[in-house]
């Protein structure tokens, strides 16, 4: 008889986004003259740089050609792509990482969820609260997380309350943990964390033996000159963090899945005898046993990134959405909505009108002004009675939901 894994049977209803979906695909059913604006989940809608077809069309051509077909790619990326991500990302910016210790991947997403594979059942860990699903949802199908209680928390996570009370900065655990989840610019509440801010948790890291996962997919929209951009600014980061990057928001690349994570060779954990081992070398294993990596046309493409006339277009693409949060930011400001984030993230975290939690402001703002947006109750028990829009729609559609934000909602 083949056994289920029962820790998937203890993830509770569907995944969130799934959930949102299902949720507007029956008010649609029901409403089919329904004009909806989608300000919910985090997808771009617009095209890629142009700088990234040219480059993508170039690299068809070659896959028709027999002195330049690429079969299987290397399982860390090509160099093309590794070497311009070193230079521009990190090198720039005082920061000396080698080539093998970055992997080219189709997604920050993937990458966040399957490194838990290399940590032990036992690993305590800690994730901000509100956090990114995917973080406590990938360790609750590992058996990590002990049993699910009626106030939303998991028995053995440690959550890192993140509100307006303490100005979304999260404290440091209590007690010691192994693994903490940061994400800053932080989604959902779309909140920062200065140098200063940051290197409270490396040192925390390096006392306690600890490993630091950092989830800087969204550090092209910082704006402000004290947050930094990776976490090896930080003096002794390289011991203890490992970081993921993507290109889905920075370069529109949601559809064409390309990402990178950095290992830096000094980062360790420890067997059951006390022996470390590095896992930089593990992650390879792992990506080489259970990855064939990334196409060569899409990282032909995303190596265009960092071109000159790349970067020009991404910085646009950034801009655009830079203001379209702006437009969301102030206008919900002006009727008296407590507001947050949107100014290094394109995500703006608002809070409930009048008490209301999550999930009833969702289906207010659906029925009433057809805008579906993100339940902050999704990221957390911390996001109970807040709420997430994105800042990824058209220009149109911005304006027009803040509109009607303005005309149809009965605050």
């Amino acid at each position: 008889m083949a056994r289920v894994n029962e820790n998937h049977l203890k993830l509770p209803g569907n995944y969130l986004f799934a959930e949102i979906g299902k949720r507007v695909a029956a008010y649609k059913s029901a409403n089919p003259e329904a004009n909806v604006i989608r300000l919910g989940i985090g997808d771009v809608t617009k095209p890629l740089p142009q700088a990234c077809i040219e480059a993508m069309h170039k690299a068809v051509d070659d896959m028709g050609r027999e002195e330049t077909f690429k079969g299987y790619p290397e399982y860390e990326g090509y160099d093309f792509l590794i070497n311009k991500i070193i230079e521009v990302d990190y090198k720039a910016r005082g920061i000396n990482i080698e080539r093998d210790e970055v992997f080219v991947s189709d997604g920050a997403k993937s990458d966040t969820a399957n490194i838990q594979e290399l940590f032990g059942l036992d690993c305590t860990i800690a994730v901000t609260d509100p956090v990114y699903p995917v973080y406590v949802d990938s360790n609750v199908m590992a058996g990590r997380t002990g049993v699910y209680g009626q106030d939303g928390r998991w028995s053995s996570i440690t959550y890192l309350p993140c509100t307006a009370e303490n100005g979304f900065v999260p404290e440091l655990p209590k007690s010691r943990v192994d693994l903490i989840y940061l994400c800053f610019p932080n989604n959902p509440t779309g909140m920062t964390l200065t140098k200063d801010q940051l290197k409270v948790w490396v040192d925390y890291a390096r006392q306690n033996n600890s490993i630091i996962l950092f989830d800087s997919a969204y550090e092209a929209f910082i704006h402000e000159n004290n947050v930094p951009h990776s976490i090896y600014e930080v003096e002794g980061a390289k011991e203890v963090a490992i970081e993921f990057r993507s290109f889905s928001k920075t370069a529109g690349f949601t559809g064409t899945r390309c990402a990178y994570t950095i290992i830096p060779k000094e980062v360790k954990a420890y067997s059951s005898t006390g022996e470390a081992f590095g896992l930089n070398r593990l992650w390879y294993r792992r990506q080489a046993t259970k990855f064939n990596g990334v196409s060569y046309i899409v990282q032909r493409g995303a190596e265009a990134v960092y071109s000159p006339e790349g970067q020009k277009q991404v910085k646009e693409l950034v801009d655009f959405y830079m203001t379209n949060a702006a437009i969301i930011r102030e206008g919900l400001k002006a009727i008296g909505i407590e507001v947050y984030g949107g100014i290094n993230a394109p995500y703006i975290w608002l809070k409930a009108p009048n008490g209301m939690d999550s999930w009833s402001f969702f289906d207010k703002l659906l029925n009433e002004a057809n805008i579906v947006g993100t339940p902050g109750a999704g990221f957390g028990p911390s996001g109970q009675g807040y709420f997430r829009l994105t800042a990824f729609g058209s220009r149109k559609n911005t304006e027009e939901a803040v509109e009607r934000f303005k005309t149809r909602l009965k605050l």
